[in-house]
């Protein structure tokens, strides 16, 4: 495939240092992906609202990723970018703001995350309208599916089209529904939609807690896949951030190993992390790769890659070398 301008770009300019990683594992990852292996992607922070969709819509659409694994967080603030982006407020003097001027964020409305401002109104409360339908149908036939099937439900019955203000094509969330991807969403709970279960839960508008599956369930059907997929490619783990969006997962290998006495299934083939995280004691977001080969999550002859950066910038620069942009 010939390289657009993008990709000559970031392969003309960088060559050094967390630079050169970013190239390194990029052409791992194409190679992993064309000796028939398969990605998993794994997205902490604040990636969706920081419109990450722009460019993992496409690696979705084109088939550059098979799995994803994310916080509740990420998966619903897509949907709330979907329809409610002209109703966002960027601060780019976020760190020159006053307790005082927090708070009248806060009686607008308005949560901030970092430099943008989330229209609690137009965002959470359109999607919570349309969760409670969905949830509420469930309950009532005494059905169980998990968080990102509730969203597709939505995304595919057109509910909330009447609301989209941005093109549906930059969304990660429609571009997964369009595909059935398998998603694993940990620690759900800890999410706005979450929070809203739960309350609809204690106001008894909703009879059955287990209406809306979680951490458990995800894990049982993240080894499912695993050992399905893992019989014919080999799987690879795409790293954006720390936190439980990837602890969560990469765990399902030495839990079928150990756990499992299953001694058969093969290790991660591929290990890419895009960690702002300082290296320290303790700290499983910033430790190296190799730490990963005591606990039996990678293999010692695993390609491994870390970059040291910010994934705002080199998520998207990584997908468009991919992509072949």
């Amino acid at each position: 495939m010939t390289k657009g301008p993008i990709s000559q770009f970031v392969k003309h300019h960088y060559r050094h240092f967390n630079a050169a990683a970013l190239i390194d594992a990029a052409e791992a990852y194409e190679k992993h992906l064309n000796t028939g292996g398969s990605m998993m992607i794994t997205l902490a922070g604040a990636m969706s609202t920081a419109e990450l969709g722009l460019s993992l819509a496409d690696m979705i659409r084109q088939d550059k990723v098979q799995i994803i694994s994310c916080t509740g967080a990420n998966l619903e603030e897509d949907i709330f970018n979907l329809i409610a982006h002209d109703y966002y407020e960027r601060i780019p003097n976020y760190r020159d703001l006053t307790p005082t001027e927090e708070g009248q964020l806060l009686a607008r409305h308005m949560n901030r995350v970092t430099d943008t401002c989330i229209p609690e109104e137009e965002a959470m409360r359109r999607l919570e309208g349309a969760l409670i339908g969905e949830w509420s149908k469930a309950d009532k036939a005494g059905e169980s599916y998990f968080p990102h099937e509730f969203l597709y439900k939505i995304l595919k019955s057109g509910a909330l089209e009447q609301y989209y203000q941005i093109d549906p094509k930059n969304s990660w969330m429609v571009a997964a529904a369009e595909k059935n991807l398998p998603i694993i969403v940990p620690g759900w709970e800890d999410s706005t939609t979450g929070n809203m279960f739960a309350g609809h839960c204690i106001a008894k508008d909703i009879k059955n807690v287990h209406t809306v599956k979680t951490g458990i369930q995800y894990m049982m059907m993240l080894a499912d896949w695993y050992s399905q997929t893992s019989a014919t490619s080999s799987i690879g783990f795409f790293q954006i951030g720390g936190g439980i969006a990837g602890d969560f997962p990469i765990c399902v290998v030495p839990m079928l190993h150990q756990d499992m006495q299953r001694p058969d299934i093969p290790m991660w083939g591929y290990f890419c992390q895009i960690s702002d995280s300082t290296t320290s004691y303790g700290s499983y977001s910033g430790a190296v790769p190799n730490e990963k080969i005591t606990w039996g999550k990678l293999n010692v002859e695993t390609p491994k890659f870390i970059i040291e950066s910010d994934a705002t910038i080199v998520a998207p620069l990584m997908f468009a070398y991919i992509l072949g942009q």
